[in-house]
């Protein structure tokens, strides 16, 4: 089975029990990736009527039969389980390094089912795997999270993937986080993870991903290369981000604008990747084994709204579009103070900026009032407005 570590791992939290099972070969080429693999198994192993945040519910992480190749694009990982958010199949995706380590440490998939009685992480290390006691990190933000586990575990080149403290208290739009600043954003899934007791799932493997043919692939790998070198777009996208193409979405009239009362917004330019380019970007990123640098940094000591920590990355383009146009918030500072706000919380930035936008809209037409909000007074473009609500709605109150 090249492409695939081939043992599937299965960690059930109220018996701390660990054990592996063969992938199915014939599954794989049904169901393609992890997507596809993790539908398969959920509905197979779901009961109908299953409450997402009950000890029944699983929490599924895959990679695909690509993961930990040297192929460009292979760095993300799928998180499935029934979503707290919608009742239904709950599917979220991430980039990131965690994805390519956990293939590398023998694992298509770890599944985790019940419920640990204390906050627990769980560290996969070259298919030897332990539960461990996280009871010190519990009510930790992301970004330590990562720091004190990659410190316990004693290995500076092992991956995270956890939740902060807005999974913990099961906001229904938390996400878990890996590297800090990427997302497995949909759905609700890091609710899903916190219910379970579960603070983190770290990863280190040093064994190569099996390929049928290497020398053809690494073929491949430098036609891809060569390809994106090239290609005046992608060239755009490593000076300017997924927000590059805020200009052209405006004048198309899609721009997401005022809870999407509206598809172009006045103050458009002010919030493109090109104007972060030129004003607040401090650095970029490659994720592995890419090219392309359209990974944002926005590290800011001082600011109107309070210092931006740069480890939780920069807003991409949803981020923008969420917290900006449909908020008609023109300013990228404070936009990006919710981005890093929502990865150290662990919550989904596109779900909170869209209730957000809803809020608002419903503060302007009167069906709710600051009696509501706390005394916040949610109009149109106040950025301060925006980041009081989401602290409160990032802790639960």
């Amino acid at each position: 089975m090249n492409g695939f570590a081939g043992k599937i791992l299965r960690v059930n939290l109220t018996e701390r029990s660990i054990r592996e099972e063969p992938l199915d070969a014939e599954v794989t080429r049904q169901f393609i990736g992890g997507r596809g693999l993790g539908a398969r198994i959920l509905f197979d192993e779901l009961e109908a009527g299953v409450d997402p945040l009950g000890p029944e519910n699983k929490l599924i992480f895959l990679t695909g039969p690509a993961s930990g190749t040297m192929l460009p694009g292979q760095t993300r990982f799928i998180v499935v389980g029934k979503s707290p958010l919608t009742g239904y199949f709950g599917e979220a995706n991430c980039s990131g390094s965690f994805g390519s380590e956990l293939k590398r440490a023998g694992y298509d998939a770890c599944i985790v089912e019940g419920k640990a009685s204390t906050p627990v992480y769980l560290w996969i290390k070259d298919g030897a795997v332990e539960l461990r006691d996280a009871g010190k990190l519990w009510g930790m933000a992301t970004g330590p999270t990562d720091d004190a586990l990659k410190a316990e575990v004693g290995d500076p080149n092992a991956w995270v993937a956890c939740i902060g403290p807005a999974g913990e208290k099961l906001v229904k739009f938390a996400c878990i986080i890996s590297d800090k600043h990427r997302a497995a954003g949909r759905t609700g899934l890091g609710a899903v993870m916190g219910s379970k007791n579960l603070k983190a799932v770290v990863a280190r493997g040093t064994r190569p991903a099996q390929v049928a043919n290497p020398d053809r692939l690494r073929g491949v790998v430098r036609f891809l290369l060569d390809q994106a070198k090239n290609n005046p777009g992608q060239q755009n996208l490593g000076k300017y981000g997924t927000s590059g193409g805020i200009p052209t979405l405006n004048a198309q009239g899609i721009l997401p604008t005022k809870n999407f009362q509206a598809g172009d917004f006045a103050g458009f330019s002010k919030i493109s990747g090109e104007h972060m380019a030129n004003t607040i970007l401090t650095g970029t990123i490659h994720c592995q084994g890419c090219p392309v640098p359209h990974d944002r940094l926005v590290d800011m000591k001082d600011s109107p709204y309070g210092p931006i920590d740069g480890q939780y990355g920069g807003a991409e383009y949803e981020t923008i579009a969420a917290f900006g146009s449909l908020l008609l918030i023109d300013d990228l500072v404070p936009i990006n103070k919710a981005n890093e706000i929502c990865n150290a919380y662990g919550v989904d930035t596109i779900s909170a900026g869209t209730i957000m936008a809803w809020a608002m809209e419903c503060f302007d037409r009167g069906i709710i009032t600051e009696k509501d909000t706390d005394g916040i007074a949610l109009k149109w473009g106040d950025a301060r407005a925006m980041l009081a609500m989401l602290e409160k709605t990032c802790r639960r109150r």
